[in-house]
C-alpha cells in the first residue's frame, strides 16, 4: 500500500511539533498534507536517509542538491513557509554527535510515540550508511581561515564554475551584486515593486555602478582601486563614463581572464588593469577612491579591521571608499554566531556576515569617517528574483555549463536568499567613508543631492 507520504508527513510534524506547511509526495506515488500548498517532493527514499542521518538545513540541502528532493509549485512560497521551521529556530545537531546529544536522544525514544516514527522512518528510509554527500559539497579544510591561500581556494570555489554559466545567470551586465532598482516606489513583503515603467535587470545594475560613482566623486584622470572587481563591470563603467584609471582586483582567474577579454573590446586597455592579487598584497597606493562590492564577506569577522586597515592605507587624505556588504541581523549573544552550513558548504566557503553596526565600527576604527550608510534591502530581493527567473529560463544551458549539482545550489541559495531579504533577516547596505584629512576638510557634500541627482 503506497503510504509513505502520510507516514513522512507524521514524522515531520511530530519532529517540529508544529503542522508541517506543505503538500508530500513520496517515491511511492502517495501524497499527504495541505492541498493546494507547495508540494515537497521525495524523488527517492535516499532523501529520507540523508534527512535522518543530518537533521536540518544541511540534511534537506544534501538531497536537494542531488535531485533527491524537489519542490514543485511556488519555490518562493515553499521557502517562505518553511522559513520559520527551519532557518528561524536553533539547528539540530547530528545524530550521532556528543554524549549530550545521545543521552537526549536516548531519552526522546522511551517517548512511544517518538519510539514508534523513529521505528517507521527507519523502515522507510531503507538500510544503509548516509548516502555520501553530493560532489559540489566543500569537505572538511584544513588551516586558519582567511590565510591568503585558503581564501584563493574559497573564492575559486564560488566564481570559477564558468563564465558560462554567470553569463546565463547575470545576464549581459556580468555584475553579481545587489542592483538599484530606480523604478520602485513600494517594497511589500512578497518583493514585489509598484512601477511605472519597470526597469531591466541591465538598467537596475548600470544604475547601481552609477550610484557608486558619483558617491566616490569620480572625475577624470582620478585613480580608482575596485577590490574583489568580478568581471569588471566596475572599473569599465568608471572607466568609459566618468574617465577614471581603474586598477580592478580578483583572486579568480576566470574572470581576470573574462574580465580582461571584455576590456579588450570595449577598448579601455590604456586605462583599465586587471591583477589576479589578494587585497593585502596591494602596494601601489594611493588611489582617489576606492569601491569594495560585494567583496567584504568574504573577509571574516576576525580579519575586518586588517581589510578596513589596509583600505585606509591604499586611499589618499580626503579619498573616498564606498563598501557594499551584505549585513545579517545582531544577536544577543555574538558568541553564539554560526555560519550558515548550507552557504558555507556549498555557496561562499569561509564567508561571514556582520551586522552593519559592526562595519561601521570597523571602518571608523581603522581611521575612516563614515557619511553615509544606505540601505538596500528589498532590492537585493527583486535582484536575486531576476536570477533566479534568469536561470530558469536558461536551465539546459546552465547545467551544461557546469553540472546539475551545482545548477540546483545556485537556484536554491539565490531563492533563499531572495526570501531572507524579504523577510528581514538579512540586508545590504552601502557605506559612504573618507579618509578625512587632519585638518578636518573631508570635501563631503552637506547634503546627498551631489549623487541624488
Amino acid at each position: 500500500m503506497a503510504d509513505a507520504a502520510p507516514r513522512i508527513l507524521e514524522l515531520a510534524e511530530h519532529a517540529l511539533s508544529t503542522p508541517f506547511p506543505l503538500r508530500v509526495r513520496a517515491w511511492d506515488g502517495s501524497e499527504a498534507g495541505p492541498s493546494g500548498a507547495p508540494v515537497l517532493v521525495f524523488a527517492r527514499r535516499k532523501a529520507l536517509r540523508r534527512l535522518l542521518w543530518r537533521p536540518g538545513e544541511l540534511g534537506l540541502a544534501r538531497a536537494w542538491v542531488a535531485g533527491d528532493l524537489d519542490i514543485e509549485g511556488d519555490l518562493y512560497q515553499a521557502l517562505d513557509l518553511l522559513a520559520e521551521l527551519l532557518w528561524e529556530r536553533p539547528e539540530p545537531g547530528p545524530a550521532h554527535g556528543t554524549a549530550e546529544s545521545i543521552r537526549k536522544a536516548a531519552a526522546a525514544l522511551r517517548d512511544p510515540v517518538t519510539y514508534r516514527l523513529a521505528r517507521s522512518a527507519l523502515a522507510l528510509s531503507g538500510p544503509g550508511l548516509p548516502p555520501a554527500p553530493p560532489p559540489e559539497e566543500v569537505r572538511k579544510r584544513a588551516g586558519s581561515a582567511h590565510t591568503r591561500r585558503r581564501d584563493k581556494v574559497a573564492v575559486s570555489h564560488h566564481y570559477d564554475v564558468g563564465n558560462d554559466f554567470y553569463e546565463n545567470v547575470l545576464g549581459p551586465s556580468m555584475v553579481y551584486s545587489c542592483a538599484v532598482w530606480p523604478d520602485f516606489t513600494d517594497a511589500p513583503p512578497d518583493g514585489t515593486a509598484t512601477e511605472a515603467v519597470p526597469a531591466s535587470l541591465d538598467d537596475a545594475q548600470r544604475a547601481k555602478l552609477d550610484l557608486v560613482c558619483r558617491k566616490l566623486q569620480l572625475q577624470p584622470g582620478r585613480r580608482l582601486l575596485d577590490v574583489g572587481c568580478g568581471w569588471g563591470s566596475m572599473v569599465m563603467h568608471a572607466a568609459e563614463h566618468y574617465g577614471v584609471r581603474a586598477t580592478g582586483i580578483t583572486l579568480s582567474g576566470e574572470q581576470a581572464s573574462y574580465a580582461r577579454k571584455r576590456i579588450a573590446d570595449a577598448g579601455l586597455t590604456a586605462q583599465i588593469e586587471i591583477r589576479v592579487q589578494d587585497y593585502r598584497d596591494v602596494r601601489d597606493g594611493p588611489y582617489d577612491a576606492i569601491s569594495s562590492i560585494g567583496m567584504a564577506e568574504h573577509v571574516g569577522s576576525q580579519g575586518y579591521l586588517e581589510y578596513a586597515r589596509t583600505l585606509y592605507s591604499l586611499v589618499r587624505p580626503g579619498g573616498r571608499v564606498l563598501n557594499h556588504q551584505i549585513a545579517r541581523r545582531p544577536l544577543a549573544d555574538e558568541e553564539g554566531y554560526h555560519v550558515d552550513e548550507f552557504i558555507d558548504r556549498y555557496v561562499f566557503p569561509d564567508g561571514e556576515l556582520s551586522p552593519i553596526g559592526t562595519t561601521v565600527a570597523r571602518l571608523e576604527e581603522a581611521g575612516f569617517e563614515v557619511r553615509d550608510v544606505e540601505a538596500l534591502r528589498e532590492h537585493y530581493a527583486r535582484t536575486l528574483r531576476a536570477w533566479v527567473a534568469n536561470l530558469e529560463a536558461a536551465w539546459p544551458e546552465a547545467v551544461a555549463a557546469t553540472s546539475e549539482g551545482r545548477a540546483r545550489v545556485w537556484r536554491l541559495y539565490m531563492a533563499a536568499c531572495a526570501v531572507s531579504f524579504q523577510r528581514n533577516r538579512i540586508g545590504v547596505n552601502q557605506v559612504l567613508a573618507v579618509r578625512t584629512p587632519d585638518d578636518g576638510a573631508s570635501g563631503m557634500p552637506a547634503t546627498r543631492t551631489a549623487w541624488l541627482s
